[in-house]
């Protein structure tokens, strides 16, 4: 635990005075330093200077919600763990909770003996981690640019990946640099001087994919003139690669399992069965959950290969490193052409951090070829320069955002008799406005959570806070 202070430091981050005292108190008897405050913005001040070992963090605060800062705390220079404490039960937010790096969730309603235990074994884990701490290597992110919140979390499991042997399984939109991590994972790994072999599942015709992978002998099928040798054995000490591996033909699905589980297959054609030592990465675009379900995807398959699991973001979802992304790969494509480091104009910045980004890294990338190609006799990038079909998708936008709905009218609150603060009176109206705003929107998009994102620019977190705080149920 802390070295400085002999004890486990606890920061407390609540809005509930009540709450901030039992949990000092709980802490106090488990024979741990606690200091509590009542604010999201001073939590963030003191995880941000203090070396706290834990930080028990509220979802609903007055100045925001919790789970919105939890990667910034997870990102401070003490590395805390962090356990989420809620007053209302959600299926979602414990799922983005975990998903966020938390060490566990915990409803506020629960006994003092429900925190004590998280509490203790996330110390214990910490404690732990720290005295079995590996020598600190630099870790080659070569191409992947970005210091977000969420692309740090991914970096900490690609360095958690490249040190085991695990297969791994990583979920993505296209276009998010899922090859870059892959063979990042690798480079980084003790594989590093063995092959890493790449297979698009998505562009494998199923009538060949037995022969792709694991080989043929000669005289196998009409055409096999010769043996060839598949890519499962061409990884041997190295890495398989299986990208979009939801497209694998289901027939070759129970073949490849096999293959995983023994590492040892037969070549199309033969009787000798031959042995590859692979590491597997693969990754999806898909729900493969959802495909099993519709029985797209073998269960068991899905099992061997989610080992270790990484999200990758979309880049609407770290739109923080679109500057660093766009600056880095400017250079590059100057370089390419010989000609000198163009400059940019604030506007062209500004565009490129309005704009979405559906197809992601990929697509900023080729914006950045497309501005550089019509600037090639200018010094200077602006908006002009990228592709029309950006600017016309941001020009659309601004023009077409929904006009105030004249039907229903938000109500008024009652005033009673007695006129309360005018404080009190403007949060119940703002309670009022924000509960019919959150209702319509869920109607008006199926309960689709993304598209409710999108649509209100709140994040889901936020989102999940307000539906929350308001007793909104998206199923209901």
């Amino acid at each position: 635990m802390d070295e400085q202070h002999g004890m486990g430091r606890v920061l407390i981050i609540d809005d509930e005075p009540q709450m901030c005292g039992l949990l000092t108190h709980l802490c106090g008897d488990l024979g741990l330093a606690a200091e509590a405050v009542q604010t999201l913005r001073e939590g963030s001040r003191r995880a941000q200077h203090g070396s706290f070992d834990l930080v028990l963090l509220d979802v609903h605060m007055p100045d925001g919600v919790g789970l919105d800062l939890l990667p910034k705390i997870r990102a401070v220079p003490s590395h805390p763990e962090v356990i989420i404490i809620t007053g209302m039960t959600s299926p979602d937010g414990a799922e983005l909770a975990i998903k966020s790096g938390a060490w566990d969730y915990v409803e506020k309603g629960s006994p003092l003996e429900a925190f004590a235990l998280p509490i203790l074994r996330a110390l214990e884990y910490r404690r732990e981690k720290r005295a079995h701490r590996p020598e600190v290597i630099a870790l080659n992110r070569d191409g992947i640019i970005g210091s977000s919140p969420r692309i740090r979390a991914c970096l900490d499991q690609m360095a958690q990946a490249a040190r085991s042997d695990l297969s791994v399984l990583m979920a993505c939109e296209t276009g998010t640099g899922k090859e870059l991590f892959a063979r990042a994972i690798h480079e980084n790994s003790d594989r590093a001087e063995g092959p890493f072999v790449v297979v698009d599942c998505a562009a494998m015709p199923e009538h060949l994919a037995e022969s792709v992978l694991f080989g043929h002998g000669q005289g196998a099928f009409t055409g096999a003139h010769r043996a060839r040798t598949g890519l499962v054995a061409a990884a041997d000490r190295g890495t398989l690669f299986l990208d979009e591996i939801g497209e694998l033909p289901l027939s070759m699905q129970k073949t490849f399992l096999r293959v995983l589980q023994e590492r040892r297959f037969r070549p199309v054609g033969t009787t000798q069965e031959i042995e590859s030592d692979f590491r597997l990465i693969a990754a999806t675009n898909r729900n493969l959950v959802r495909a099993v379900a519709d029985g797209e995807f073998r269960e068991d398959l899905l099992f061997r290969l989610q080992a270790l699991a990484i999200e990758l973001p979309p880049l609407r979802d770290r739109a923080s490193d679109v500057p660093d992304i766009a600056g880095h790969h400017l250079r590059r494509i100057c370089e390419r052409y010989g000609i000198s480091m163009k400059g940019h104009s604030p506007e062209f910045m500004g565009t490129l951090k309005a704009y979405d980004w559906p197809g992601n890294v990929r697509e900023l990338v080729q914006a950045m070829e497309h501005a550089v190609a019509a600037a090639m006799d200018v010094a200077t990038l602006y908006p002009h320069h990228l592709p029309t079909s950006i600017r016309v998708k941001l020009a659309r936008a601004a023009f077409e955002r929904e006009p105030a709905d004249p039907s229903p009218q938000p109500p008024s609150p009652e005033i009673p008799e007695q006129l309360p603060p005018m404080q009190d009176f403007r949060a119940a109206s703002v309670d009022i406005c924000e509960r019919q705003y959150l209702e319509h929107l869920l109607v008006r998009h199926g309960n689709r959570i993304e598209d409710a994102c999108q649509v209100s620019g709140l994040s889901r977190s936020r989102l999940y806070g307000l539906l929350q705080k308001h007793c909104i149920s998206r199923h209901g």
